[in-house]
């Protein structure tokens, strides 16, 4: 039996051949055993899911292994086990999505000839992990002259979203559907933290493929697939966006495929609702944001994010957009539908009003009384105008604004945040108008945010006595380095999605240009240090996968411009009119004593 929390498959090696493969379950002297014994595998991890989310008996099995029988329980749709007996059926699937979507593959095919897209696709390739001998995921850093892996050499499921997307994009869909398939089977096993376990419905931040030998036999190993929730990270924090960025990646892989048939599953439709259910939980909290621990994103070190950054705010936006598309209509989720589009009247009204900044609210805000009581109060926070720091009195064009980093009683995070403002974008969190206002601001300070390397994770970078205290005079996020002002080539991908979604694709041509100028000469790193990112980080890894593959989306996005569709999301007009009769009733006024006589479903 394999350790605790870990997913295994036996295989049984032959150095001379790696096809001769075997598996636990399956060496049977009867073909008809075989069969079976995956299909009772299978079925009984579609009911173990069911059990975990649903309570009940499900609790009783978390203590043991999950065994994945390679692939059998992903083969299981409904009870029904697929033709295992063709070797060549997963292929024969992806040809047929392929010839079925021919002529949206075929429009990728344009950097044949171009070096350093080459080079790009060698690289990231070369990043890809297996697991049963079938592509699984990208590990974070392929740089093979650095001996300190730490846990690069693991696949983050942030880091490889930009990856799967770039395999999507050219049609290669396997890689996709395996990651989905197998994060999902390491979802909600208990993890433990000093004898505390996370909610149910927590996706690791990272996994790593583990070769180990099986008792009893010295000639044969097994793979076992090790998870990591944040017990043994940096901080030791759990990633709060990691099942966010699944189901976001979930419903790009369906919307680019055409292959409905993996949302469908009854697994996967669980796994939806476990996320949902963590992320909609009641709580003490006032606000429709998500509240959560410094370092649960992208920024995974202590930066001074804690509470409701906008980051979290903007994928938790879309990712209910995206499993409010993808969840199949039925009675028993009736309840969670309606808790879901209540959140995103909510949230968006919320953001959209409390976090949005330009020179029009400055000013507001510097006139701002405080200590006001009343359900009619205008300065709902009490922010006091003293907070309005120096840097952004003479930063804040006249044209254009953007989201703040963070709201709190008395407190707003005036820096500009990138992934959040560019996400709240793609996925209509701001506002039309607003996103432009966001894109102008980019333009205007093109010297601060872009520079010599696209782009700006944050502006400004904590300095000085700030930075002491904030970051606890991290050695690592110094001033304009790594989290605290520094440049990340990955984040090109999302500015764009989101130029493109504007109409607005030139700007993202003129960042691509300037990425191209550099990238490859520096080894692809991980991020650049100082104001006008002029050096590679000090602690930068080199020939890093979500630098390699940010480029690459982007030059396939700018090349055919309509494949960004399956990474933005259209709010319907039903719940657009929503949106607009609750700003209209004028959110800064008094609240209801009651609730509403209905709840929003749309």
């Amino acid at each position: 039996m394999a350790a605790f929390g870990v997913v295994p498959c036996q295989i049984y090696t032959n150095l001379r051949s790696t096809s001769l493969i075997s598996f636990k379950y399956g060496i049977k002297s009867e073909k008809q055993e075989y069969y079976g014994s995956i299909l009772r595998n299978g079925q009984r991890f579609v009911r173990n899911r069911l059990n975990i989310y649903f309570g009940g008996e499900g609790r009783k099995i978390r203590s043991k292994s999950l065994h994945c029988n390679c692939s059998g329980a992903e083969r299981l749709v409904n009870g029904v086990v697929n033709d295992l007996g063709d070797p060549s059926h997963e292929a024969k699937q992806h040809l047929k999505y392929e010839n079925e979507h021919n002529g949206f593959n075929n429009t990728f095919n344009v950097f044949g000839s171009n070096t350093l897209d080459d080079e790009a696709w060698n690289l990231l390739r070369a990043s890809m992990v297996y697991y049963c001998g079938n592509p699984i995921g990208t590990i974070a850093a392929n740089d093979p002259s650095d001996s300190n892996t730490l846990n690069y050499d693991q696949v983050f499921i942030r880091d490889f979203v930009p990856s799967g997307i770039a395999f999507l994009l050219k049609g290669e869909y396997e890689i996709v559907r395996n990651f989905i398939l197998h994060t999902l089977q390491l979802q909600s096993w208990e993890k433990t933290m000093d004898c505390h376990s996370p909610g149910q419905g927590l996706m690791p931040a990272s996994f790593k493929v583990r070769t180990v030998p099986l008792d009893g036999d010295d000639s044969a190993t097994e793979e076992v697939l090790d998870p990591d929730f944040g017990e043994a990270a940096i901080g030791r924090v759990a990633p709060v966006d990691s099942g966010l960025w699944w189901i976001i990646l979930l419903r790009a892989y369906g919307k680019c495929s055409g292959d409905l048939s993996v949302q469908e599953r009854i697994d996967v439709q669980t796994g939806i609702k476990m996320i949902l259910k963590l992320c909609l939980a009641d709580g003490f909290d006032m606000f429709p944001t998500l509240l959560v621990t410094d370092g649960s994103c992208m920024i995974d070190r202590r930066m001074g994010i804690h509470g409701h950054p906008l980051e979290i705010q903007s994928l938790f936006y879309s990712a209910l957009l995206c499993a409010r598309e993808m969840l199949a209509p039925e009675e028993a989720s009736a309840d969670l539908i309606r808790a879901l589009n209540n959140r995103l009247v909510a949230l968006s009204i919320h953001i959209r009003e409390y976090y949005w900044i330009d020179m029009n609210k400055l000013n507001e805000i510097y006139r701002y009384k405080t200590e006001e009581y009343s359900f009619d109060a205008v300065n709902k926070f009490n922010i006091y105008p003293d907070q309005i720091p120096p840097w952004l009195v003479e930063w804040m064009p006249n044209k254009g604004g953007y989201l703040i980093g963070n709201l709190q009683p008395a407190h707003m995070d005036f820096r500009f945040f990138s992934l959040g403002n560019l996400w709240a974008i793609i996925c209509n969190l701001a506002t039309t108008d607003q996103s432009h206002a966001i894109l102008d601001l980019i333009e205007s300070k093109w010297s601060d945010l872009v520079a010599g390397m696209p782009l700006k994770i944050c502006y400004p970078a904590l300095e000085g006595q700030e930075w002491r205290i904030i970051t606890g005079s991290d050695p690592k996020n110094t001033p304009w380095s790594y989290h605290n002002g520094g440049s990340w080539p990955t984040l090109l991908w999302q500015l764009t999605v989101a130029c493109i979604k504007m109409n607005r694709p030139e700007i993202a041509e003129k960042a691509i240009k300037i990425a191209e100028k550099r990238i490859a000469k520096d080894k692809w790193p991980e991020y650049y240090d100082t104001k006008g990112a002029r050096f590679i980080g000090k602690q930068a890894h080199l020939y890093q996968t979500w630098s390699i593959a940010g480029y690459l989306v982007a030059k396939l996005l700018i090349a055919n411009p309509s494949a960004a569709n399956i990474l933005v999301n259209i709010q319907d007009a039903e719940l657009l009119n929503v949106f607009s009769s609750a700003l209209s009733a004028n959110p800064r006024g008094k609240r209801l004593r009651k609730g509403p006589k209905q709840s929003f479903i749309v």
